[in-house]
């Protein structure tokens, strides 16, 4: 797994207009080349009187899946340009369509790259990109009497504090970067004077 990938904050859409031409720029993040499937297909029944529906999706570490749609745009004009833009944006299990509702003036082969290309930048600035970094689940449990200077701790450090649980002893969640694990346990160790007991758990993104 990598320790950490950039990715789109989330579902949004963002609408520019060139010679009277619209495109709309519909953006998801998308675990499974099913998941981003069927958004494009939400978005073309949505947009099914649009002239054009085209699509692009990177899903994997590796981008190991990858794929691009001219949906009749002019061959290569469409759907690899907005790919090209995810790709020049470092993103991962990215999805994007954008819709054209012609505008009466055609483009040409290099007005059609720039406006689909521009069309995915300006929909990426619009919606965000966030880092998804590695993490591993931490449980620390500590009695009553260290509560106190434990929760202090944690709350003015760097690590990241998920939850605290009041339970016979006190337990602490917090999910730490993997490449940071070794170092807060012993941190943690010697707080605590070696009163505490920690577990690992699952690993995810955070």
């Amino acid at each position: 797994m990598l320790p950490n990938y950039f990715t789109v904050r989330g579902f949004g859409s963002h609408e520019i207009e060139i010679e009277k031409s619209r495109f709309i720029c519909y953006i998801n993040e998308v675990k499974s080349e099913q998941d981003a499937q069927q958004f494009i297909l939400e978005i073309k029944k949505k947009h099914s009187d649009a002239n054009h529906n085209c699509s692009a999706y990177l899903i994997g570490e590796k981008d190991e899946i990858q794929k691009a749609s001219d949906d009749g745009e002019p061959s290569g004009t469409a759907g690899v340009p907005m790919l090209e833009v995810l790709k020049k944006r470092g993103l991962k299990d990215t999805v994007v369509v954008v819709t054209r509702y012609f505008g009466g003036k055609k483009l040409g082969a290099g007005g059609l790259i720039r406006a689909y290309g521009q069309s995915v930048s300006e929909g990426l600035n619009e919606v965000g990109i966030v880092e998804r970094t590695l993490v591993k689940v931490i449980n620390v449990r500590v009695s009553y009497k260290l509560l106190g200077k434990v929760e202090h701790a944690l709350r003015n450090s760097n690590y990241h504090l998920e939850k605290v649980n009041h339970l016979e002893e006190v337990e602490f969640e917090l999910w730490i970067k993997i490449n940071e694990v070794n170092t807060f346990t012993e941190w943690m160790v010697e707080l605590t004077n070696g009163s505490c007991d920690i577990s690992e758990s699952i690993v995810k993104y955070m």
